[in-house]
């Protein structure tokens, strides 16, 4: 938690909130270095909803994979759903943040 609060605070980060277990995330796990590259002003940390289930709670983060992204403490938006999400659909919410 504390991690993650100093993490918000400075830069421009996006947190893909995921499981080991999310048939959803695994689909789009081969594509994310492809993003991670593309958008590479950000940094992109990997939450496992499991292990911080109280910050997810926190943060009405109820489906995964979700992202939610922020630069210096402000939250720029969010990309939380239940649904499975695509490459295009990705790629489109970076892009309008």
């Amino acid at each position: 938690m504390e991690e993650f609060k100093q993490l918000r605070e400075s830069g421009k980060h996006i947190f893909l909130f995921s499981a080991d277990w999310c048939p959803d995330c695994r689909v789009i796990e081969p594509v994310l270095p492809e993003i991670e590259e593309k958008y590479n002003e950000y940094t992109f940390i990997y939450v496992d909803r499991d292990d911080f289930l109280d910050l997810c709670i926190s943060m009405d983060i109820f489906g995964i994979p979700s992202f939610v992204a922020f630069q210096n403490g402000e939250e720029l938006g969010r990309f939380v759903s239940k649904n499975r999400k695509t490459k295009e659909e990705i790629e489109q919410f970076i892009e309008g943040l």
